[in-house]
Parts: C-alpha cells; sequence; structure tokens
C-alpha cells in the first residue's frame, strides 16, 4: 500500500522552470486585477509590475500581463531584464550629483543624494526601485526617467570643459 502512495499521478510532477540565475534579485512592486468587456462578458487578466537589480548599479523595471499572477509575474520580470539601465553610483552608495528631476506622463519625480548614514527616505516603488539599485542613501522621490537624466562627475566636467577638481570650487 504505501508503494502506492509514493507513486507520482502525474499531476504534481511537471517540471518547474527554472529562474534566469543570472545575479538579479526580483521583488514584486504591484499586482493588479484587470477586466477587458467583450461580446461574451468581462475577460479577467492579472497586471504585475516587478523591479529586478543586482544591487551594484544597474535596475529594471517591467510590466507584463496573463490570466495568471505567476505567468503575470515571470512575464514582467522578462520584461524588466530587458529594459536595465545603469544607475551612477558614488562610493557612498549615493547619486553623484545634486537634486535631479524627472516627468514620465503625470507623475513628476525629484531625487536628491544624502549624506552616509541617511539610508533610503523614500516610499513603495521608489524605495524598491532605489534598494535594487544598490542606492543606500537618498532622499526624496526617484523612478528611472529620474536616474536616467544623472551623470557622472567627469561628464559634468568633460560638458564644461573644465577639470574634476574645478567642479568643487
Amino acid at each position: 500500500m504505501d508503494s502506492k502512495l509514493k507513486k507520482s499521478s502525474g499531476f504534481g510532477s511537471q517540471r518547474k522552470k527554472e529562474k534566469a540565475k543570472d545575479g538579479f534579485d526580483e521583488r514584486v512592486v504591484q499586482v493588479r486585477r484587470v477586466t477587458k468587456v467583450v461580446k461574451g462578458g468581462k475577460q479577467l487578466q492579472f497586471r504585475a509590475i516587478v523591479v529586478v537589480g543586482n544591487k551594484q548599479g544597474q535596475v529594471g523595471v517591467g510590466v507584463g500581463k496573463a490570466k495568471e499572477v505567476v505567468a503575470a509575474v515571470e512575464k514582467s520580470a522578462v520584461n524588466a531584464r530587458r529594459n536595465i539601465i545603469t544607475v551612477p553610483l558614488t562610493k557612498y552608495s549615493t547619486f553623484p550629483t545634486g537634486q535631479s528631476d524627472g516627468d514620465y506622463g503625470a507623475a513628476k519625480v525629484m531625487l536628491r543624494p544624502a549624506s552616509p548614514g541617511t539610508g533610503v527616505i523614500a516610499g513603495g516603488a521608489v524605495r524598491i526601485v532605489l534598494e535594487m539599485a544598490g542606492v543606500e542613501n537618498a532622499l526624496g522621490k526617484a523612478t528611472v526617467t529620474a536616474i536616467q537624466k544623472m551623470r557622472q562627475f567627469r561628464e559634468v566636467a568633460q560638458e564644461r570643459g573644465i577639470p574634476m577638481e574645478e567642479l568643487w570650487k
């Protein structure tokens, strides 16, 4: 009788898809239920937003829709890996330049560097994006758009045509 219990019925023996082992961590920001009205009634789907990052200056945000939550999360994780950007960081795990503003649609965001030991002072999805990017000290609100506008000190010095030491005078 014990041998019958140990046998696999085939229903649960399907192999699970392995997660990509590329050094990126995943965090689910939001899962929403969305409906579409069609001729036969309402179609139910799930919309997931996922942030992936290696905590060393690379982060990506992705969105995916599917009829099941797990499938939507997988799709959005794949989408996030396709949209990876590099975040400029200093040795103190903050941003190199002053305030950075970003606009995307109706959203307006602001990001400022902070002194060591401050931590990430931001809420919700903003905190997740910054933590996954490896930022440890930051103030305000930020999204990918604000991060993309940031530049390293050497880039600013090259644009102005002055040596880097002149930036602090």
